[in-house]
């Protein structure tokens, strides 16, 4: 009996981790079902536009979009793609509550731009697959406005990385030397909760222009 019950744990072990490594879908491609406004019922300016989620930035209700889940490692790839001159971002970590005005007070962004026209693009640290503020990414790394982005996130244990159609971008450990030096020198100094969460949920950021986002898959890790 004991060895059936051992072979029985095991076996729901392994099945676990089966589903902790599949691609999961975040969003099916026909509803806003999983997602929510940040500190809000309901998706707020964003719909599905052409099997993609879209902001409406003439909306009233303008918001960053949140994973009704909480995840702290995991791999995520999501395409984006951004209208002339705009900007957004993927912000990871992030503490949901009603205190705190907008989700980047907490969560770590990986920086989504048209690097050509858009306003935020002087620094290097600015530009699309940064790790915002803090670590910069290649310039050529990503296409025009108009054209669909391809990324990948792997968060795994505080190590943070970042892909940007097929090129790394960022690669650190978050609370090494390293971090502590980029957040010195970033306007995150300062902030009390940013990066303080190692659970958190996605964002997708509003941030006053169109901007489309699809095929988003994570794989618990």
């Amino acid at each position: 009996m004991k060895k059936l019950i051992l072979s029985a744990l095991a076996l729901s072990a392994v099945s676990y981790t089966a589903l902790a490594q599949k691609d999961v879908k975040l969003f099916d491609g026909k509803t806003t079902t999983g997602w929510h406004a940040y500190n809000k019922t309901g998706a707020g300016s964003w719909s599905v536009v052409d099997g993609a989620l879209q902001l409406d930035p003439t909306s009233h209700e303008a918001s960053d979009l949140l994973t009704d889940g909480e995840y702290e490692n995991y791999e995520l790839t999501i395409d984006w793609k951004i209208a002339e001159g705009g900007n957004s971002g993927i912000i990871l970590g992030v503490h949901e509550d009603p205190s705190l005005s907008a989700t980047y007070l907490t969560g770590i962004e990986m920086q989504v731009l048209d690097n050509i026209k858009a306003e935020d693009n002087k620094k290097p640290n600015h530009l699309a697959g940064s790790l915002y503020d803090m670590k910069a990414a290649p310039a050529t790394a990503a296409k025009p406005a108009g054209e669909w982005n391809k990324v990948k996130v792997r968060k795994q244990n505080g190590q943070l990385t970042f892909w940007l159609n097929g090129i790394e971008t960022v690669n650190v450990l978050i609370g090494s030397p390293e971090w502590t030096e980029m957040l010195n020198n970033s306007k995150f100094k300062t902030w009390e909760g940013f990066a303080k969460y190692p659970k958190g949920h996605i964002a997708l950021q509003g941030h006053g222009a169109v901007v489309s986002y699809k095929n988003i898959k994570i794989k618990q890790l």
